[in-house]
């Protein structure tokens, strides 16, 4: 064979990916008087900017070597034990050997997938959940079969008729996020939790936890991580993986996350990092052990969590405001996002130009489905812009609704 240009020797799966139209939604921010209810991004003025220098300044003063030189693939055994200390809060035993860091959890799951899935195995996925994970899974080429969520999460009941009916293929891994998830912002009852974990040890299947948004409770009560759970279900702890990320809580620019797993699994995984980074800078490490340590995280959170309430209740209030009747909201207790349904029948994507010109951006929920995607669903964020944003940018796809039904 004779390439006539270097794109012909380009994997398939990447040519057939396409961008993620979250970060093409992005680039409307250049246009002036733009508001973006799109991107699940921290709010900037949010990042505790003082706090970190001064943690930044300790590490390097403190630990240069640790910072500048190579590391351990698992992470820094100070942060490791930090981690241990974060998840312990949340009543999550841990110790640091269980510990593996990553650059985001997003790499925690492509490593994972890596190390126990080939090309034609099947992956389990919520209906809807993360594009970032759907998107792993298709390069990969793994079959994904998706179970639906309702306002209370994973739909256990469904997830048991896919795994009892013999027609279908046997699952490797199931990938959730039990607490206000993305998009749909639901969060799984303890009850769904206990009988998920009694699941994958019936029918052998890994769980993967992704927990970035826990933390990010502004109402209700917290309900324990799956990994907190494995001492109720006998069985359940070598079948779970929990990714842990400080992305929506520190910030996402130093791209410090964790995977927890078995060792068989961890050690796997860590092998895959060798791969990809050798190890994360031990710069950000650092940086964020001195952070932890000094309790700027622990004493920052509640003013990021008051910030969140304040502006979706500011959503809230805009919905009832300017879609009552026209568009239906799960109204979740925590996390960064609100997800709707277009109740007249239309389409997201069609409404979204009609957005656009009204200087105002959200997410077709349509990218969020392995399958059987509803085209007339969408998500909005309200961890970005200022609640008096967020009464304008609800207002505009208000007019968006009205100029696409005419």
């Amino acid at each position: 064979m004779n390439p006539e240009n270097p794109e012909s020797f380009v994997n398939p799966a990447y040519q057939n990916i396409g961008e993620s139209l979250v970060r093409e939604l992005a680039r409307k921010m250049s246009i002036p008087g733009m508001i973006s209810l799109a991107g699940g991004y921290p709010g900037p003025e949010l990042f505790d900017r003082d706090g970190l220098r001064e943690a930044a300044h300790q590490a390097l003063t403190d630990a240069p070597v640790a910072c500048l030189q190579y590391g351990p693939t698992e992470g820094l055994p100070a942060l490791r034990e930090s981690i241990c200390e974060w998840m312990a809060e949340c009543g999550t035993p841990v110790q640091p050997d269980d510990v593996l860091i990553t650059a985001g959890s997003q790499q925690g799951f492509d490593l994972l997938v890596r190390a126990l899935l080939s090309p034609g195995d099947c992956a389990l996925a919520e209906r809807p959940t993360y594009t970032g994970p759907l998107r792993v899974l298709k390069v990969a080429g793994v079959r994904t079969l998706t179970v639906g969520v309702d306002a209370n999460g994973l739909d256990v009941d469904e997830l048991e008729s896919i795994l009892r009916d013999p027609s279908l293929p046997r699952p490797k891994l199931l990938y959730v996020v039990p607490t206000f998830a993305n998009p749909s912002g639901a969060t799984m009852p303890l009850e769904r939790r206990l009988r998920l974990l009694a699941l994958a040890v019936e029918h052998r299947f890994v769980i993967v936890e992704d927990d970035p948004y826990g933390r990010l409770r502004f109402e209700g009560d917290p309900v324990p991580h799956l990994a907190a759970l494995v001492d109720q279900v006998p069985g359940s702890r070598q079948w779970l993986v929990h990714l842990g990320s400080f992305s929506k809580v520190i910030a996402p620019g130093l791209r410090v996350a964790w995977l927890i797993g078995p060792p068989p699994l961890k050690r796997a995984c860590m092998l895959a990092k060798q791969l990809d980074d050798i190890s994360n800078p031990g710069f950000t490490q650092m940086t964020v052990q001195r952070y932890l340590a000094a309790g700027r995280l622990q004493a920052h959170l509640p003013v990021i969590v008051a910030a969140y309430r304040e502006r979706a209740a500011a959503m809230r209030d805009a919905i009832d405001q300017h879609l009552a009747g026209r568009v239906a909201f799960n109204i979740p207790q925590g996390g960064m996002f609100m997800w709707g349904r277009l109740q007249a029948g239309a389409d997201a994507r069609d409404l979204l130009p009609y957005a656009i010109e009204e200087k105002v951006t959200f997410v077709p929920g349509d990218i969020y489905y392995a399958d059987q995607a509803d085209a007339r669903t969408l998500r909005l964020s309200f961890a970005t812009p200022s609640a008096q944003q967020i009464e304008e940018g609800v207002a505009r796809i208000g007019r968006a609704v009205s100029a696409l039904a005419r």
